[in-house]
C-alpha cells in the first residue's frame, strides 16, 4: 500500500494595525536589511450569553531586503497592513542563558492600507514618493468606503 504524505502547506494572511514603530536593522554578515514589527488583529464573537465580545491577537512579523526597506519608509505605529506570508519559528539564547523561541510571520507580501481624504488631499499617512525596484511587483489601487478613500500598495518580497 502506498504511503500517504501530508502536503507541506505553510501560508498565513492576516490584517491588523502596527502596535509600535517598526524596528529596522541590517545583518552583521552582508548588511541584509530586515525589519520586525507586530500587529494587533481584532476578532469579534458572541459569547455563551449571546453578547458581543472582542479578542485581540498580537502577531510578530519579519520582512527582509527591499520589502524591509519599504516597511521602514512607509509604516509606523497604528499603520494598517495586510500581511501574506508563512509561519516560522526561531530559537536563541537569552542573556540569562535560557533558550527562547518565537513564532512569527515571515512576510512574502505586505499591503499598506492608508486612509486618504476624499477630496484628493493627502493626510499624514499617505505614501506618495514610494519607490519599489524593478525586481518587486507593486500593485496600486483605491477603495472607497464610508466617504473615505483608502489607498493600497501591495508589495512582494522576491
Amino acid at each position: 500500500m502506498a504511503e500517504l504524505k501530508m502536503p507541506e502547506i505553510n501560508s498565513v494572511i492576516i490584517a491588523g494595525n502596527l502596535t509600535k514603530d517598526p524596528v529596522f536593522r541590517q545583518t552583521n554578515s552582508g548588511g541584509t536589511p530586515v525589519v520586525n514589527f507586530s500587529i494587533a488583529c481584532n476578532r469579534r464573537f458572541r459569547d455563551s450569553n449571546h453578547q458581543w465580545q472582542e479578542d485581540v491577537c498580537y502577531v510578530g512579523v519579519v520582512a527582509w531586503n527591499k520589502l524591509a526597506e519599504s516597511c521602514r519608509d512607509n509604516l509606523r505605529k497604528s499603520s494598517a497592513v495586510l500581511v501574506d506570508g508563512e509561519l516560522q519559528s526561531r530559537t536563541w539564547k537569552a542573556q540569562d542563558g535560557t533558550s527562547r523561541t518565537v513564532v512569527e510571520i515571515k512576510a512574502r507580501r505586505i499591503q499598506f492600507l492608508n486612509k486618504r481624504k476624499k477630496n484628493g488631499e493627502e493626510d499624514e499617512e499617505d505614501e506618495e514618493g514610494f519607490i519599489e525596484d524593478e525586481a518587486h511587483e507593486t500593485h496600486h489601487g483605491h477603495i472607497e468606503d464610508d466617504g473615505h478613500m483608502y489607498e493600497y500598495k501591495y508589495l512582494t518580497s522576491d
